[in-house]
């Protein structure tokens, strides 16, 4: 990873760490962080901090779609894995958020790895959707969904931050969604895909 993609991955973390910070202290720290990385960032690209701040902060500039990415694993037993969600006590699809300076299957595994301690090794693409077309609750933002069939290779410590359990059900057997995240008929379509009566992947 080149140092340029180092700095934009570390601003990335201060932005975030400014959204969740719970005092005076933590949030001066992490604006400060920021500051820094556009300093860095203006060196190395010649875009003066002003413009560059403008160009980097979240609520500023060309707005796009947020990015979710859920990792889709099944089991030798055709049982799918799904995570309980802390926020909701509802079930969902190991995933979140796209992080800067990883690609959509290293956020996959990396998901993975977190919220269920699965090790897996991505496969292929199963889908694109936009989550506005889908039955899913009303957000505050456009979102893309990608999901990421990966194949189960272990299992790895959970961190246990964002959910409570972990494990593999049946299609038959499915527990209560969290929809905020994934619904019936996108958990229907990715069974389908398993049993192999769905091949091309799904957009829109």
């Amino acid at each position: 990873m080149d140092i340029l993609n180092k700095i934009k991955q570390i601003q990335a973390l201060s932005e975030i760490g400014i959204h969740y910070a719970h005092n005076e202290f933590d949030l001066n720290r992490y604006q400060e962080i920021g500051k820094l990385c556009e300093g860095a960032l203006s060196e190395m690209t010649g875009i003066n901090e002003s413009e560059m701040r403008f160009k980097l902060h979240e609520n500023d500039g060309y707005k796009t779609a947020k990015v979710d990415v859920r990792a889709v694993i099944f089991n030798d037993k055709d049982e799918i894995l799904m995570v309980r969600e802390k926020i909701d006590e509802c079930w969902s699809l190991p995933g979140g958020w796209a992080d800067v300076g990883y690609s959509p299957s290293e956020v996959a595994v990396k998901e993975a790895r977190e919220e269920a301690g699965a090790d897996v090794e991505p496969m292929r693409l199963l889908g694109v959707l936009d989550k506005r077309l889908h039955e899913h609750p009303s957000d505050i933002y456009y979102i893309y969904k990608i999901f990421i069939e990966c194949r189960m290779k272990g299992w790895i410590g959970r961190d246990h931050l964002e959910t409570s359990d972990a494990g593999f059900f049946a299609e038959d057997q499915l527990p209560v969604l969290s929809t905020p995240r994934n619904t019936a008929e996108q958990m229907k379509t990715l069974f389908e895909f398993h049993r192999g009566t769905r091949i091309m992947p799904v957009f829109d």
